[in-house]
């Protein structure tokens, strides 16, 4: 069946004319791949003689898959794509933009520049339908739409992003044989986990390696513990009005999650080397305490990029593996997910900057992308055995599994909070040098000195 169905694909190719069969890359993996879904977009979609423009942020490797799913658009409907990226592009687009230049569409590394973008009129809301399509689509649906709705110029909210390639940040790095050697099972509440970690205190092990050192940017690995407590504590309108400041920084919720985030890090039974030292531990470094002999620690919270940093020839699934960093089961919010991930947006409308959105809607978009290193997707209809390893669709599963995702809350405050007080607030904190109040309290004068 599957060399039927690769055939199927080369002969659109050729049927379009603009790209030959030979040029285009055929997927691998298990050989599950949604032809279908390919093959009923390319029946009804004809842009013969349309030309797309896309501008986005992958280079080298990420822009090479990503122009080869291009390619397949442009085989399915006749269209000629361009695709262009750039390492300041959240720079040039803005550029571009106030020029009257901008592409067709534009491929964002993060809401908040997209949002400002809408509110000044750059952005087209996306075709009609394709918030139910997301709803109906994609794990924890809603979350996406929330996500992509900005302020237009308006006045009004309209749909302007749709997200493609995710990662996830709510993991839990473990070695397993060390787990097993204690015989330590992966907690899923985080009454457990929390339980979990005093048994390793009485087993005279030590649960977390903690670093929050990154040059100018030492601090953020701290934001993103709160930003994932927050999700456990509250439900996600409080996070969504923490991010914008609707909810004060020195809301007696904020302080609270801080504190909690304290008692994981402001204790030293919890922590290898000593609490107060954190900052001066660089987060790249940090995980390496869990290959040490004995081990300096059993786990680390870190995103799914954490493994660039493990020992050469680690092999993850065998030397290495993760969990999902657990809910609060008292507190009956679901499965949140903390992350971050690109979004498509229309900058300069046309028939194909359309249909280009309706083809990401497509299994088989997804599914090409999946066999890549690095992606993950949402989409709940792409089978995830066409991940390229193990680790992808573990991951894939947790994202799919959710059901509230939010995007990372410093990242979506302004600059000069998210990247700025919250990082050297969070600092402050860990090393002991100022309590959860007075620290909050600093961030929210930061942030009304911005009005």
């Amino acid at each position: 069946m599957k060399p039927m169905l690769l055939c199927s694909a080369a002969m659109l190719a050729l049927s379009a004319g603009s790209v030959a069969a030979q040029d285009l890359e055929i997927p691998v993996g298990e050989g599950a791949y949604n032809w279908d879904s390919y093959e009923a977009f390319a029946a009804k979609t004809d842009l013969s003689g349309q030309s797309l423009t896309i501008f986005g942020p992958w280079l080298a490797g990420e822009g090479e898959a990503f122009s080869n799913l291009v390619a397949y658009f442009d085989a399915a409907t006749g269209a000629k794509t361009s695709y262009t990226g750039s390492d300041s592009m959240e720079q040039q687009i803005v550029i571009d933009a106030e020029a009257g230049s901008a592409p067709n569409i534009a491929v964002f590394p993060q809401p908040g520049l997209a949002g400002n973008m809408a509110k000044r009129g750059f952005l087209t809301p996306l075709p009609d339908g394709t918030g139910d399509w997301i709803r109906d689509n994609f794990a924890a649906g809603q979350s996406w739409v929330d996500l992509g709705t900005y302020e237009g110029q308006d006045g009004a909210d309209h749909l302007y992003g749709f997200f493609f390639n995710v990662n996830v940040k709510s993991l839990v790095w473990y070695v397993p044989e060390n787990f097993e050697d204690f015989g330590y099972e992966v907690p899923e509440t985080m009454e457990e986990f929390k339980a979990l970690m005093d048994q390793m205190v009485e087993d005279g092990e030590t649960p977390l390696c903690v670093g929050l050192g990154s040059g100018g940017a030492t601090g953020w690995p701290a934001t993103d513990w709160v930003e994932d407590l927050m999700l456990r504590s509250y439900p996600p309108e409080v996070y969504d009005g923490w991010v914008t400041n609707e909810v004060k920084f020195d809301d007696p919720r904020v302080i609270e999650v801080i504190e909690d985030y304290g008692s994981f890090t402001r204790n030293d039974d919890y922590v290898a080397g000593k609490a107060d030292d954190t900052a001066a531990i660089d987060f790249r470094d940090s995980p390496k305490g869990l290959f040490t002999s004995p081990p300096q620690c059993m786990m680390h919270r870190q995103a799914s990029f954490i493994p660039a940093y493990f020992p050469e020839g680690t092999v993850l699934g065998e030397d290495a593996n993760f969990f999902y960093f657990p809910a609060y089961a008292s507190k009956d919010l679901g499965t949140p997910v903390l992350g971050a991930g690109t979004l498509f947006a229309i900058t300069s409308p046309n028939d194909a900057a359309a249909a280009f959105i309706e083809f990401l809607e497509t299994p088989f978009a997804h599914e090409f992308m999946m066999a890549k290193d690095g992606f993950l997707t949402p989409h709940l209809g792409a089978d995830p055995v066409n991940y390229a390893n193990d680790a992808q669709r573990g991951q894939g599963e947790i994202l799919t599994n959710a059901t509230t995702f939010r995007f990372d809350g410093s990242d979506l405050m302004p600059g000069g909070v998210g990247a700025g007080t919250f990082w050297t607030g969070m600092v402050d904190f860990s090393s002991g040098a100022k309590d959860a109040e007075t620290v909050a309290h600093e961030i929210q004068q930061s942030w009304d000195a911005l009005k």
